[in-house]
Order: C-alpha cells, then structure tokens, then sequence
C-alpha cells in the first residue's frame, strides 16, 4: 500500500526525479514525458468520467484509470536486461490488460453501424470529452513511443496505451447515441 506523508520533499529541486529502482533521472527526459503523458491521460478520463451518466461506462473508465496507475509505474521501473516480468516489488503491464480492453471494443461495437465517413471529436458533452481523453491518450502513447526510441520499454505497456485509444475511440460513439448523433466530417466542405 502506498503512503504519502508528505507531499513535497525537495528532492526534486535539482531538476531530477526519483524512478521506482531509486535511481534519478532528468525531469526532462524522454521516460519522465512518457510517465507524465499517461497522468494527462489518465485525467482526461477522470474528467469524461463526470459527464457519463452510466455505471458500467464508468466503471470501465475507472479500472482503466487504475490500469494507467499500473503503466505509470511500470513506465518508471527500468529494466535495462530486457525484463519486464512482474514480480511482489515489480508491478508491470501484463498482455491480459490489454486483452480486456479488446474485450471491451468488442462489446462496445457489438451496437455500432459500421462507419462510413470520419467523425468529428463532438456529439454529446460526454463524446466530446472522451474524445479529448482519446487525443490525449495518443499524445500518451507518442511519447511512450519516443520513450523506447532510447530505452527499453515493455511491450504490454505499449500495447496497451494503443489499444486504450481504440476503446476510448469506440465509447465516443456509443456515447453519441450508439453512432447515430456522431457529426460526420464532410471532406472539402467549406472550400
């Protein structure tokens, strides 16, 4: 269990941040933008969260919150070796998580039409701000993906971050009375 005594601890007044192996790192560096995109991510969701009038929606966004915790920490634990085996002290993404979220697009498309024509990030207030918490979240996976350009990432963690956008993407639209209020883009309409 986590405890926070103290909020502030003036260690990272150098401009250096703590990973979970106790080694330090630049607060600028590709890892620390990774792990701070997932937290934007995981926010956007929180705020959707408030705008979704059904239980079941929100509890899958909830688990997914707790799920950005786990790639968070995940994404602060180097493994230099290469392994991104979960352990009692190492908490790591394992594919099942990503799994779920199949899972879940599934159901959720199981009451779409198939698309055909792009939508626009809108609809309803709630399509709207998924939709935010689905562009966040592939700015998140941007920078995890510029994250394992220079260390090794694990892969369940990447997977996951992309799968995450998809699902996000599919409950905008059931969110928008199952597709049929979704605004369709209408390509070179204002030339």
């Amino acid at each position: 269990m986590v405890k926070l005594n103290k909020i502030y601890t003036r260690t990272g007044d150098d401009g250096t941040t703590g990973l979970v192996d106790g080694s330090r790192c630049p607060k600028h560096s590709a890892r620390i933008a990774a792990i701070g995109a997932v937290d934007e991510a995981n926010s956007a969701i929180g705020l959707a969260i408030c705008a979704i009038g059904d239980e079941a929606q929100r509890a899958i966004l909830t688990r997914v919150q707790n799920d950005l915790f786990d790639l968070g920490a995940d994404l602060a634990t180097p493994a230099e070796d290469g392994d991104f085996s979960p352990g009692e002290m190492v908490l790591r993404m394992v594919p099942s998580q990503a799994v779920w979220i199949e899972e879940q697009i599934d159901a959720f498309n199981e009451a779409l039409e198939p698309l055909t024509s792009f939508v626009l990030p809108g609809g309803s207030e709630a399509s709207a701000r998924v939709h935010v918490a689905r562009a966040t979240t592939r700015s998140a996976e941007r920078a995890v993906t510029a994250m394992a350009a220079e260390v090794a990432v694990n892969p369940a963690a990447s997977t996951y971050i992309n799968r995450l956008s998809d699902l996000l993407f599919v409950l905008a639209r059931v969110l928008n009375e199952n597709g049929n209020a979704d605004v369709k883009w209408v390509p070179g309409a204002n030339r």
